[in-house]
């Protein structure tokens, strides 16, 4: 089993988040998380069933979380976070590498984009959306932007028509592509969707290669591209569409277990707290997070920092629900999947802890 990290009930004592677990690490603990919630005390969970007020002594999550992490290590006493569990750090996030290591049974939580949770869905992994943020600032700042290669033409998604546009399905960045050609009146006959991973700089590079026409691109990523090639004629298009929800999801049969499900709702608490954090100091997360742990530039850093989210955490799911459905409903007519009920996805017991974590840090922030 992976080293633990225990979090004692002591306030004002700076917790450090000092092991990482990669994913080779986890897949030799298949089993492990499986075992816990089958051994855990209480018998199973139902989902209709509240959640339990206390953790048992012994509880151990498996995290996969690293901006959480990392906001933690940063805020030290002016987040929070008094764990009644043993916390094991996972370096893994986004759809492939989570839904990969609940196959293996050797993660508890992931954090993801809103599409992965219907995608593990679709593809035999039970799992529930146990928190949820948004941004408010979403039509100013999206995750994506779709950028053309150098000498295309892209002033508006009706420049789609015709064009070679890289795809991942099963990922927010194809769903995003299948969303624009929606937008645009277009179908998948109108262009040619080449399936691509959306990895590290495998977009921007079939880009700059001339591969594909066009590619939806975030981040460095977005601001490393149209740097380098705007002067050959590279442009992109803000696409005014939805791109901005993000989840922690966990296995239904992780929940299940009375021990992990009242864990899950202290770190959900946490976790919120961790967005509101984040947002209030964004030189010192520029700096912690973006300079120091991911090792960027201070240009590619501040790039980040000037497009980062004003971040949305609602108490209510009722919107968030209806958009995944609609998403749900497109992805099942474009690819052939089942309809399922967006609803399903969505264990709203959790949305008092994230509520009350954005409350709290709030009130620490406004205090300072």
């Amino acid at each position: 089993m992976p080293r633990t990290i225990p979090f004692h009930r002591a306030r004002g004592a700076r917790r450090t988040a000092a092991a990482v677990v990669g994913l080779v690490g986890l897949l030799g603990t298949a089993g492990c998380v499986a075992d816990a919630a089958a051994d855990g005390p209480g018998g199973t969970l139902a989902a209709s069933d509240p959640l339990p007020s206390a953790v048992p002594d012994g509880t151990t999550l498996v995290v996969g979380d690293p901006t959480t992490e990392v906001a933690l290590e940063l805020a030290g006493d002016e987040i929070e976070h008094d764990f009644s569990f043993d916390l094991e750090w996972a370096n893994l996030s986004g759809g492939p590498q989570t839904i990969e290591a609940f196959r293996a049974e050797s993660l508890d939580v992931g954090a993801v984009a809103d599409i992965p949770p219907i995608h593990a869905t679709w593809t035999g992994v039970p799992v529930s959306i146990i928190a949820t943020q948004y941004r408010e600032n979403w039509q100013e700042a999206p995750i994506y932007e779709l950028a053309g290669r150098p000498g295309i033409a892209l002033g508006s998604l009706d420049d789609l028509a015709g064009k070679r546009i890289a795809f991942s399905p099963g990922q927010a960045q194809g769903a995003l592509v299948l969303k624009a050609l929606a937008a645009a009146g277009l179908t998948q006959d109108d262009v040619e969707l080449v399936e691509l991973p959306s990895t590290g700089d495998v977009y921007s590079t079939a880009l700059a290669a001339g591969e594909v026409d066009v590619a939806p691109l975030g981040g460095t990523q977005l601001f490393r591209y149209l740097t380098k090639y705007e002067a050959d004629g590279a442009q992109s298009v803000k696409h005014g569409l939805r791109d901005d929800a993000g989840h922690l999801y966990a296995p239904k049969a992780v929940l299940e277990d009375p021990a992990k499900a009242a864990a899950l709702d202290e770190y959900v608490e946490v976790w919120a707290k961790a967005k509101v954090w984040v947002a209030a100091h964004p030189e010192e997360w520029k700096q912690g997070y973006y300079v120091e742990h991911e090792g960027l530039t201070e240009e590619d850093a501040q790039y980040l920092t000037d497009h980062a989210a004003v971040p949305d955490i609602p108490a209510d799911l009722t919107d968030g629900i209806a958009r995944t459905q609609e998403t749900v409903d497109l992805l099942a007519e474009e690819l052939g999947e089942d309809p399922l009920d967006a609803a399903d996805l969505f264990d709203q017991r959790f949305v008092a802890a994230q509520t009350a974590g954005v409350e709290a840090q709030g009130g620490a922030e406004d205090d300072r």
